[in-house]
């Protein structure tokens, strides 16, 4: 269902939501100028950019390599997909799925597993054993590993091929996760499986090892599952996926725009799996707090990550965005952080996440400002995001009233009572993959998050078409001032 903002004031009192997030077209109307609002400082927290400092200018960790040699890795083959599905339109409230769940024979059980596992010594005295997955055709393989039991000091590692780098989590970590996780209310199975990264391919492997006099008989994992990309969300350019590359003809590329570049550092792309396996993609905005701590708190919206052990699941993209403006190519410092997050408060009021990451943010990073005070209607707001898993754009539009949204509904309201922003565009929107972004307020010469992305029915075809933002004000004075502002009123 489709509407328009030509004439908002005329709407009926109920609007339909088309899309999460909107769609990806553009009237090419210059953006009026916003009126700086006066408001005292106690309204707002500053962004903080640690460039500079000694954290930011720390070496960065030596890149982890595979343990494992040819004679202790064994591969687990899945086929191509019977039937591959090309990813469906986002629905409104609904992240974009790029991947699915497939079932791994071979390595269901405990036993299973470990009856593969091929134990080989290495030169420092430990054991090491792999098994490669490989799902044909996949774009990017997920797995879903079930750990009932490792020996203390114990790591597993998860790499594409020998040549890159592995990304590495360790027994007590996994510990840390999964007891995260069943405190979350993540059932037993569910709460103990580690998601590891993808790497952009048709293979993961994962490799276990456990230090010297440790027996082999106390590793106790299993994967049973597996989540099989069926589009590419770190290759813009793949035609296999829908406007992925496209977006720029309808949506501004952020590089195009240096002014928002430093909201550009406070943006990731964000690629998780929900406890069925399936794979999606949102956008979410890193947040400064009071003290310029540091801590790597994170926005987004409820839609996306609403469970502990989603959260856990989660990998982010920093800096993902084009090397030059209009250019095809992608920034090389594109930076990708595993790990996983702490879901701290979320919620459908409002539809909002949010989340501390578990590692530290990359350097070079921005932490975002965040504004609770009043946003008023005609104020113009800026969106920076990632449509489609794109390569990060920045949409502008104006605020036309308050809502409230519920599924795919939301109802005209007052400022008093309406939990959601609604904006009309003026260039650029947003669409499936946006969900979660950062709706930013200019004051002065800084920008501020108002708010995060819910849906609406914008397009290429309807660029009139509205989107929904829910207010962070709202969530800052319910429940998130107790992380970025303690001790506040």
């Amino acid at each position: 269902m489709k509407a328009s903002n030509t004439a908002w004031a005329a709407l009926p009192l109920v609007l339909a939501l088309a899309g999460c997030g909107g769609g990806s077209g553009s009237n090419n109307s210059t953006p009026s100028t916003p009126e700086t609002p006066v408001v005292p400082s106690a309204d707002r927290i500053e962004p903080f950019d640690p460039s500079g400092t000694a954290k930011a200018q720390a070496a960065p960790a030596a890149p982890v390599h595979a343990a494992a040699g040819p004679q202790a890795t064994r591969t687990v083959a899945l086929g191509a997909l019977a039937q591959p599905k090309a990813a469906a339109a986002a629905q409104p409230g609904v992240p974009l799925q790029i991947g699915t769940a497939r079932g791994v024979q071979d390595t269901a059980t405990v036993a299973a597993t470990a009856a593969l596992l091929r134990w080989q010594p290495t030169a420092h005295g430990t054991q090491v054993a792999a098994l490669r997955f490989t799902a044909e055709g996949a774009h990017g393989v997920r797995l879903g590993v079930l750990v009932q039991a490792l020996p203390a000091g114990a790591v597993l590692r998860f790499y594409g091929t020998m040549d890159e780098g592995a990304v590495e989590i360790g027994a007590d970590e996994l510990r840390a996760v999964a007891e995260r996780n069943a405190q979350g209310g993540a059932p037993d199975d569910a709460a103990r499986t580690y998601w590891s990264p993808d790497f952009g391919g048709p293979q993961t492997t994962l490799e276990v090892e456990i230090p010297a006099g440790a027996q082999a008989a106390a590793v106790q994992l299993a994967v049973p599952r597996l989540s099989h990309f069926t589009v590419a969300p770190a290759a813009a350019e793949e035609a296999a996926f829908a406007k992925v590359g496209e977006s720029g003809s309808c949506n501004v590329d952020v590089t195009c725009r240096p002014e928002y570049l430093d909201q550009s550092r406070s943006v990731a792309r964000m690629i998780y799996v929900r406890e069925d396996g399936k794979s999606y993609l949102c956008t979410g905005t890193l947040l400064n707090d009071a003290q310029s701590s540091g801590t790597p708190y994170f926005l987004s919206a409820n839609h996306c990550i609403s469970t502990q052990a989603v959260a856990s699941t989660l990998t982010t993209d920093w800096f993902y965005r084009s090397a030059s403006c209009g250019g095809s190519g992608v920034n090389p410092a594109t930076t990708r952080l595993a790990g996983g997050a702490t879901l701290l408060y979320a919620s459908a009021t409002t539809d909002v996440s949010f989340l501390r990451l578990d590692r530290p943010a990359p350097a070079g990073i921005v932490y975002a400002g965040t504004y609770f005070g009043g946003v008023q209607a005609g104020q113009v707001l800026a969106g920076v995001h990632h449509p489609k898993g794109d390569l990060q754009k920045v949409s502008q539009g104006v605020v036309l009233r308050y809502s409230t949204c519920s599924g795919e509904w939301c109802t005209n309201s007052d400022d008093t009572n309406g939990t959601f922003l609604t904006l009309g565009w003026q260039q650029g929107v947003v669409e499936g993959g946006s969900s979660g972004s950062g709706a930013f307020i200019t004051i002065g010469p800084r920008r501020y998050v108002v708010g995060q992305l819910f849906g609406g029915t914008s397009s290429c075809e309807n660029p009139a078409g509205v989107d929904h933002y829910g207010r962070f004000d709202t969530s800052y004075r319910t429940a998130i001032k107790n992380w970025l502002n303690p001790g506040t009123p």
